[in-house]
């Protein structure tokens, strides 16, 4: 696409949901720019070994069995931060990853690739809390303006109540006998209600229509077999590529390579729209501008570098669209010299984790589902209800495949190892910290009576947390991005104050132990890097330069309250591309 009227640098959560709202809605031409690699696309049959093609605009270019051939569900094939095909890095597999600067122990968990860091999402979708735009400082808009952005994005993605299997209805036996259930999508009190997850339910498609099924279900789970819906293996972080034999936009769980990027070029069908484009493994280096008026730079487009070539690209455009993510917008801004008044990059959020387990004997489990007899914390969506506490965070509960669960109930930690750090006979939990050797393995041996908390905080913009870039090391795209975050001990009292709700959840459901695991900084929800009120208008186009927007969670003023980005992110980035054209077309 030569010259389009928008240009968008990156593909991955918010990127696509922007591009198909200029193109569907105002008739526009987009070109967006990924640099990483593009699965589930005939042009690039073997992406990690071969470059493939240069750009797609065709839906039918999208191959849902090729998806099911690259994600194997594998945890290690998928989750492994050097050679995983989910990772932040080129797609060519024999090169390294990205390198971010992180001085601190902590971890980044981000990916690389069309679709981005939604593609091994959990796909839960809850709104922001009220509270953390209408009464805290930071929004320029109120909550009511992202509503209908809200609505749009749930019908897109599929968005619905998650359904329940074993690991729920144990924690609802414990938050249930402490809290209220929430009946509404616009949270304002305290308490618990079922998981708004993008991801769509179990069903069968028969002569009759489609219908939805039970757990007596035994038949197959394949697309062509009418199979549709999510299979509630339990895989979406690797992937998740079910139902298998489903085209791209049938897959269950709507990341944004399978509940946009399809919509988006569908628009290239309809004379009344614009066209979209996107071309992977194309690693934006700069964001071009001129002078404009009052001094004030206008934005004018990209120039780019091809990751398995080497060569560079420049495209000019009407409107630059960033939507690269909290490091890597940042990033880019900062090495094209744009103007920083203080805060670009910096009041970085990230829900400041935490990681409770409870594990369970057969009896407590067998009184509360006497038909399953056990857990299985596997089966399922990943996480189907939650609790919230708007003005200090919120829990999920979580089950995930074992590797994952041994890691992130065991094995990452900032309190030291469990033998050798003390609980405070106070605090409602066991034991905190590693478990290693054969207490880990005693431990992994009831896998299947064990579950997790998350605890997610509403951790709050610090002009010292952020993205700068480290001037001693360069790559092929310039000076890498130094990432720091540290919690405040506001934040510390709001984590450990979760912690508490959690293991009481444990306790009142019947856990036979409870360990808190300590986590430190994992930084996976990331917001409010390039925030609106501060780098952004209320529009979230620069204050700096004009005609240069930014469509992904870096633009949130704040970290929402704690409820998952996803959501709030693709709403944004909807009334920013809604924005984009009242301003400039």
């Amino acid at each position: 696409m030569q010259d389009p009227d928008v240009v968008v640098v990156g593909a991955g959560a918010d990127g696509p949901a922007a591009a198909w709202k200029l193109a569907h809605d105002h008739g526009l031409d987009v070109l967006v720019l990924e640099g990483g690699p593009w699965h589930g696309n005939e042009q690039w049959p073997e992406p990690h070994a071969d470059a493939g093609g240069t750009v797609s605009t065709d839906p039918e270019d999208l191959d849902g069995k090729l998806l099911d051939e690259q994600f194997t569900h594998r945890e290690a094939d998928a989750n492994d931060p050097t050679y995983g095909y989910l990772r932040v890095g080129p797609a060519d597999h024999s090169r390294a990853p990205w390198f971010r600067n992180l001085h601190q122990n902590a971890f980044i968990w981000q990916i690389a690739a069309v679709g981005g860091t939604s593609v091994h999402y959990f796909a839960n979708h809850p709104r922001a809390y009220p509270h953390a735009i209408d009464e805290q400082p930071h929004w320029p808009i109120d909550y009511e303006d992202l509503v209908p952005y809200y609505q749009l994005n749930e019908e897109n993605t599929s968005t619905q109540q998650a359904p329940m299997t074993g690991k729920e209805e144990v924690f609802i036996e414990g938050a249930d006998a402490i809290y209220p259930r929430i009946d509404t999508k616009n949270v304002t009190e305290t308490g618990w209600r079922p998981q708004a997850n993008a991801v769509e339910v179990p069903g069968k498609e028969t002569p009759q229509g489609e219908g939805p099924l039970n757990s007596e279900y035994d038949g197959s789970f394949s697309y062509d077999d009418g199979f549709r819906g999510d299979t509630l293996v339990g895989d979406h972080f690797q992937g998740s590529s079910t139902p298998v034999d489903a085209p791209v936009r049938e897959k269950a769980r709507k990341s944004s390579n399978v509940g946009y990027v399809p919509r988006a070029l569908d628009t290239n069908d309809d004379p009344d729209a614009g066209n979209v484009a996107i071309r992977p493994n194309a690693y934006v280096t700069n964001v071009e501008t001129e002078g404009g008026l009052g001094g004030v730079p206008e934005a004018t487009g990209v120039t780019f570098r091809d990751s398995w070539s080497g060569q560079t690209g420049t495209v000019a455009a009407d409107t630059v669209v960033l939507a690269g993510g909290c490091i890597e917008t940042p990033r880019l801004w900062l090495n094209s010299d744009l103007p920083d008044d203080g805060w670009v990059g910096k009041g970085l959020t990230t829900h400041w984790f935490d990681w409770v387990v409870g594990v369970y004997d057969d009896e407590t489990i067998e009184d509360i589902n006497p038909d399953a007899g056990h857990m299985d914390p596997y089966i399922g969506q990943n996480s189907a209800v939650r609790f919230d506490k708007p003005g200090v965070g919120g829990l999920e509960d979580i089950g995930m495949s074992p590797g994952l669960v041994s890691y992130a109930d065991y094995l990452f930690t900032e309190a030291g190892y469990s033998f050798d750090t003390p609980t405070d006979p106070g605090e409602p939990w066991d034991t905190r910290g590693y478990l290693v050797g054969e207490e880990l393995k005693r431990k992994m041996s009831n896998y299947k009576q064990t579950k997790a908390l998350l605890v997610l905080t509403d951790d709050l913009p610090r002009q010292e947390n952020g993205v700068s870039l480290d001037n001693t090391f360069s790559d092929e795209h310039g000076p890498v991005p130094k990432v720091k975050w540290e919690p405040h001990p506001d934040d510390d009292a709001k984590r450990d104050e979760l912690a508490r709700i959690a293991a009481n959840i444990h306790q009142e459901a019947g856990a036979d132990h409870i360990h808190r695991a300590e986590w430190p900084p994992l930084l996976l929800h990331m917001q409010s890097s390039m925030r609106m009120g501060k780098v952004l208008d209320s529009a979230a186009e620069a204050k700096n330069v004009d005609r240069l927007f930014v469509a992904d969670h870096s633009a949130m003023a704040n970290g929402l309250g704690g409820p998952n980005p996803t959501n709030s992110g693709q709403a944004l980035a909807l009334r920013t591309a809604d924005k984009i054209a009242e301003r400039y077309f």
